[in-house]
């Protein structure tokens, strides 16, 4: 397999300039992960929160964000987005549609929703690297 590192590490890099906390990348490529049923990245994220400060409470009601009354408004806009774009086959109209691009803008500027966007897709690129490579949860490589 030929060598990505550096670039992959560079398009992780701009995620992490676009001004979105660590928490919330984390949150949506968790929520990214679960939809695509990665279990390798649901594992990852789901170790990784808990570093950043998460609860136990929050971590555990990322698929059901709808539901749960721990998220902010700006934390409920971005699995929207997320889910969305990650189930793009699943729409019958526009992948974005105008009202939650208005929601996306009225919590994040642009340069935050382009890290969404470029998270989003990095997320859903390495699920389906690991669902073809069937990558275990937990499995480290050396």
């Amino acid at each position: 397999m030929p060598k990505t590192s550096p670039d992959v590490g560079a398009l992780f890099k701009a995620v992490d300039q676009g001004g979105i906390s660590h928490e919330l990348q984390e949150i949506v490529g968790l929520r990214a992960s679960q939809i695509n049923r990665c279990s390798a990245c649901v594992h990852a994220h789901a170790q990784a929160l808990p570093k950043t400060g998460e609860s136990v409470e929050r971590i555990s009601a990322v698929a059901a964000w709808r539901e749960a009354p721990f998220f902010t408004d700006a934390e409920r806009a971005a699995p929207e987005l997320t889910e969305v774009v990650t189930r793009l086959a699943d729409l019958s109209g526009a992948a974005v549609n105008d009202e939650l691009w208005d929601l996306i803008s009225d919590h994040f500027d642009e340069k935050q929703i382009s890290a969404l966007l470029l998270l989003i897709g990095l997320t859903n690129l390495f699920n389906r690297l690991n669902a073809a490579i069937k990558e275990p949860a937990g499995a480290t490589r050396t």
